[in-house]
């Protein structure tokens, strides 16, 4: 054999030299660039989705796959953690939930929203600023969706506000929430439908909330609240969980009202069944077709629903329970300590009810409270 013969034999092939340069590039390195490849890869198919037609549910499969490839490059990353720097994780994690908000952003712009539904589930810590204008642009076109106001609760009093509310007796006109009790942020997004309303929020102050067609309401973890809902055709149940210094018109509930550890509020609510547990200096103004029972509780008035919120005048006051109220937690003959009857001349009078607590120009949140003797 000729020495350029045995030289040709001993030089590597095409394949065999990418294998040697491949096994000299580091795991991590070539991890990251496989990612990357993979990054752009997904960002491409994201951009490519307004393109795609609707027909056949191509778009769906195209989303679908989206999803699909974020998902494994995600759990690639996790498997990958053997041979990648904490660091280089955190930075591969950060890109992927970019990545999942880039496809949320895409998908909210490409596809049709409901026309009478709005639902999100993100946290206030993960709403973009685009996503915030979008919730607010979106919201306006709402019956009942309550937009932020120009002015906060504490400087309310010196503002006139520019939406007045409505009375409950009158259902033919929108409840419209005003501008000076209206709060200038959101720190969490309420889930808003026409036929189910959820709103909740972790220990948020000064809000008020008003809404036209709903089935069913909760209320959950509120101080300094004023929400007054409309009379319905059918709304079935109502929630109250954790509220303090509050004033609830809940209208009428076709079922049970659930009220549970509130705190010097004053409620307002016609209903089939009403139960109270664990609540203290709560003010009830109550129609019910049943007994009320309470439970673990101190301290609970009750009077008569206010006239302006009688649903039906005609109904003969014999056939309403709101005073025949029963302690589950008093078994002793004489009368429970812990519910009493608001006398007459304590009660919140009547034109208080119909020309304050709807609100309108001069009335602020704080004003609202104050007379119904929520706060001082």
């Amino acid at each position: 054999m000729s020495e350029t013969e045995i030289r040709d034999a001993r030089r590597p092939s095409q394949a065999e030299n990418q294998t040697i340069l491949k096994s000299e590039i580091p795991l991590k390195e070539r991890f990251f660039r496989y990612f990357q490849h993979e990054i752009t890869a997904l960002q491409e198919q994201m951009d490519r989705l307004a393109d795609t037609s609707l027909v056949g549910g191509e778009r769906t499969d195209a989303t679908d796959h989206c999803l699909a490839g974020i998902a494994r490059l995600s759990n690639e990353v996790k498997d990958a953690a053997s041979y990648i720097p904490t660091y280089d994780q955190r930075i591969y994690a950060e890109a992927i939930k970019a990545l999942q908000d880039k496809l949320v952003e895409t998908r909210a712009t490409v596809e049709p929203r409901p026309k009478f539904s709005f639902k999100t589930k993100k946290n206030a810590s993960a709403v973009s600023l685009s996503d915030a204008a979008n919730i607010v642009y979106h919201g306006r076109s709402m019956p009942g969706y309550l937009s932020p106001g120009t002015s906060s609760v504490d400087s309310s009093a010196a503002q006139t506000p520019n939406y007045p509310s409505t009375p409950l007796n009158e259902p033919d006109r929108m409840l419209q929430p005003r501008a000076e009790i209206a709060p200038t942020s959101f720190p969490a997004i309420p889930t808003i439908d026409v036929e189910d309303i959820e709103y909740k929020s972790k220990s948020s102050k000064g809000r008020a909330f008003a809404a036209t067609a709903v089935s069913s309401v909760s209320v959950n973890n509120h101080v300094g609240l004023h929400i007054m809902l409309p009379p319905p055709d059918r709304r079935l149940r109502l929630t109250i969980k954790g509220v303090k210094e509050s004033l609830l018109v809940c209208g009428q509930i076709n079922g049970p009202a659930h009220i549970t550890d509130v705190e010097n509020s004053t409620i307002v609510v016609t209903c089939r069944q009403f139960r109270m547990h664990n609540c203290s200096n709560v003010d009830v103004y109550l129609s019910a077709s049943s007994n009320p029972i309470i439970e673990d509780c101190t301290n609970i008035r009750f009077a008569q629903i206010p006239r302006v919120y009688a649903l039906d005048h005609d109904h003969p006051d014999s056939e309403d329970r709101w005073s025949q109220v029963e302690d589950f937690k008093w078994i002793k003959p004489e009368p429970s300590p812990n519910w009493s009857l608001i006398p007459r001349e304590s009660a919140v009078p009547e034109e208080v009810w119909a020309e304050i607590v709807p609100g309108g120009p001069g009335w602020s949140l704080d004003d609202i409270l104050r007379a119904i003797n929520i706060t001082n």
